[in-house]
């Protein structure tokens, strides 16, 4: 707990309130980093074993300091916890935590930031809190009556559990393709996606992803248009496990489910099968219920912002939700633009 006023306090404590935290060691500005996490790493420690990331260390990096070589090609989630680790030790960033925050108001210019340690003052906010702690799960007839076992791949670590069981992969995204691979190697697996899956060539990954992302996003602010649809962003990357599952016939999709029915999933075509377990790859939400108090937040938890600028409330920025907050602004790479132009943002908004 803090009597005093801050400048500025950070929430969260991930790759985006760091790349924040890099770009404020040349600003005079007081300010904190409040994190909910009991050690460092944000939400990479809680992501499934075998996550890997889409690209090499050289393309995976925050601001000022390149990801150590990794043993893998793409690195996998310890590499990434460490790197983070040692990211935030490196810059000696302060940060408290654990500290959850529950909710902010505003009076007389002052944000009060109400936490599970006590009330912070501060006279700008940058909220850096991500989505993996809002989970996304699609309303189908019948769910919350299915008779297996359910889980959100936020939930889901490794394969083990669903030895000799039927499991239900449910979302035609990376995290759905990644873990029907793996899980299809001790269980037996059905896919459901609300299209046909698509996959990028073999050979391309998150180098050439973010390549053609930046072409596009320059291409966009001169006027002009880009023809990126070879590389469609939304489409699954052949990471080498996604490649080993389809060599083993394993990424054949069923179509969308219809409704449950005790142990029972019943798909659009008509297809029913007996289901031990549910694993959800459907997304997330974003993670900004405690602003509700500031801004209007719609059911997936976004605000309206100008680029990371909250437009209803003066003196908060939202940095790496995404597009909506960011070019990339989700990406360990690609966040460090938008952090770089909201630090300075903020350093003005305190001077006037």
């Amino acid at each position: 707990m803090s009597e005093k006023i801050y400048d500025l306090i950070i929430i969260g404590a991930g790759q985006s309130a760091l790349a924040c935290a890099y770009f404020l060691r040349r600003k005079d500005v007081d300010y904190t980093i409040l994190d909910d996490q009991k050690q460092c790493g944000a939400s990479w420690q809680h992501t499934w074993n075998s996550l890997t990331l889409f690209s090499p260390s050289e393309h995976s990096s925050l601001p000022g300091w390149q990801m150590p070589n990794t043993e893998n090609e793409f690195p996998i989630k310890s590499e990434v916890v460490d790197y983070l680790c040692k990211y935030e030790k490196r810059y000696n960033f302060p940060i408290e935590r654990p500290v959850k925050v529950i909710s902010l108001e505003k009076t007389d210019g002052i944000f009060e930031i109400e936490t599970d340690k006590g009330k912070y003052k501060s006279k700008s906010i940058i909220s850096a809190t991500g989505t993996f702690q809002n989970p996304y799960i699609p309303e189908i007839s019948e769910k919350n009556n299915f008779e297996g076992e359910q889980l959100h791949s936020s939930d889901y670590q490794n394969p083990e559990n669903f030895k000799d069981k039927k499991v239900l992969v449910v979302g035609e995204g990376n995290s759905g393709a990644q873990i029907l691979a793996e899980v299809s190697k001790v269980a037996e697996t059905f896919w459901s996606t609300l299209k046909e899956p698509e996959y990028l060539p073999d050979d391309v990954d998150g180098r050439v992803l973010f390549d053609v992302a930046s072409a596009k996003y320059y291409a966009e602010k001169k006027g002009e248009k880009l023809d990126s649809s070879k590389y469609n962003l939304g489409n699954i990357v052949m990471l080498p496990s996604v490649k080993d599952a389809r060599s083993r016939n394993v990424l054949n999709s069923h179509g969308q489910i219809d409704k449950i029915h005790g142990k029972k999933v019943i798909f659009e075509n008509g297809e029913q099968q007996e289901i031990d377990v549910i694993i959800w790859c459907t997304g997330f939400g974003y993670t900004t219920g405690f602003l509700h108090n500031l801004v209007s937040i719609d059911n997936k938890g976004k605000i309206p912002t100008d680029k990371t600028k909250a437009k209803e409330t003066d003196g908060l920025w939202l940095v790496g939700y995404g597009g909506w907050t960011g070019f990339a602004s989700a990406t360990i790479i690609g966040v460090g633009r938008s952090a770089k132009k909201t630090v300075k943002e903020v350093s003005e908004f305190l001077k006037n």
